[in-house]
């Protein structure tokens, strides 16, 4: 440009030299012509540089936040994937451990419910076997009533050949706890043996009789509490139980909602890290870019600059000259 600039000015400095001079009588000074047109050439020169650097400074403010915004955001990209990583990775352990409470309250709900079908079946069968016993000593007891009262109005043999006299027989040998010679006298009673020599007065076989009615009201009374502490424990525990398994069940109910969630905010931290890192690396390209476009449009600037500083200084030495020539 500067060697352009002077070819010029050479060019304009030999056209006043050859003009002749009777043009130059009729005409204004043609050197001050020329010096004016280099001057204003000069301030073209300038003005043109200023806009220039203005358009310069306004891509500079932009490469420079343009580069500052990608790397913050480069920089909370890289963040987020570090931080949703690790989120992944203890979601991942919350899962196993929500996997294992759920394995283990599952086997304690089925526990639960073994013992309280296990209760109840025991309950049924204590039930069942209470209501046998009871049955039978109410029916002895009625029997032994009618036993006595017979016996007491002289109708021994009448009373000994009735279904009552069997069952009182079959009590007296299997399990009554009466003395044994007391037993041996009531079974020959029953048996027919001491009927005829049974004296109503004597009430020997009549206060037996009552003491087996004693010892079957007893039985009774005590089948009858061992019944009610049975029945009362068995609610107890069937109260416990279903409880336990109640608290157990809604355990498993929230820890699988838990699960699920997690399963499905595990899904989209996975997604959302693969989206940062592609636009982390997009962000990372465009700043490759942009630092390699902003390096080569400074030293492409610094290069005009130069350029036009030449420019400039051979306007002003030619100006001078021509002004030392005038």
């Amino acid at each position: 440009m500067a060697r352009r600039c002077r070819a010029s000015v050479v060019a304009a400095a030999l056209l006043a030299a050859v003009v002749p001079s009777s043009a130059l009588m009729t005409t204004a000074n043609p050197i001050r012509k020329v010096v004016t047109m280099l001057q204003n050439m000069q301030k073209s020169v300038t003005e043109e540089g200023e806009r220039e650097q203005k358009l310069y400074d306004r891509y500079m403010c932009y490469c420079k936040t343009g580069v500052d915004d990608l790397k913050k955001s480069i920089e909370e990209g890289t963040a987020k994937v570090e931080a949703d990583s690790a989120a992944v990775k203890e979601a991942a352990e919350l899962k196993n451990q929500l996997e294992a409470d759920l394995k283990e309250h599952k086997a304690g709900r089925d526990d639960g419910k073994a013992a309280i079908a296990e209760t109840n079946a025991l309950r049924e069968k204590e039930a069942d076997a209470f209501s046998k016993t009871k049955a039978e000593l109410e029916t002895n007891i009625a029997a032994i009533r009618k036993a006595v009262a017979a016996l007491e109005k002289g109708a021994g043999d009448a009373f000994l050949q009735s279904a009552s006299a069997g069952m009182i027989r079959s009590y007296a040998m299997e399990r009554s706890n009466i003395a044994d010679a007391a037993r041996q006298e009531l079974l020959a009673f029953l048996s027919g043996s001491s009927a005829t020599a049974y004296a109503p007065q004597s009430g020997e076989i009549t206060g037996i009789l009552k003491q087996l009615m004693d010892e079957m009201t007893e039985d009774l009374a005590d089948a009858t509490k061992e019944e009610e502490t049975s029945r009362k424990n068995a609610e107890e525990l069937l109260s416990a139980k279903t409880k336990e398994v109640e608290s157990i069940q809604a355990q498993i109910e929230d820890k699988s909602a838990r699960l699920g969630a997690i399963g499905v905010q595990t899904s989209e931290k996975i997604n959302d890290i693969e989206d940062t890192k592609e636009a982390v690396a997009a962000d990372q390209k465009f700043l490759q870019e942009l630092e390699q476009g902003c390096s080569t449009k400074t030293a492409e600037w610094e290069q005009i600059k130069k350029n036009r500083a030449e420019e400039i200084v051979a306007l002003a030495e030619t100006i001078k000259v021509l002004n030392d020539d005038d």
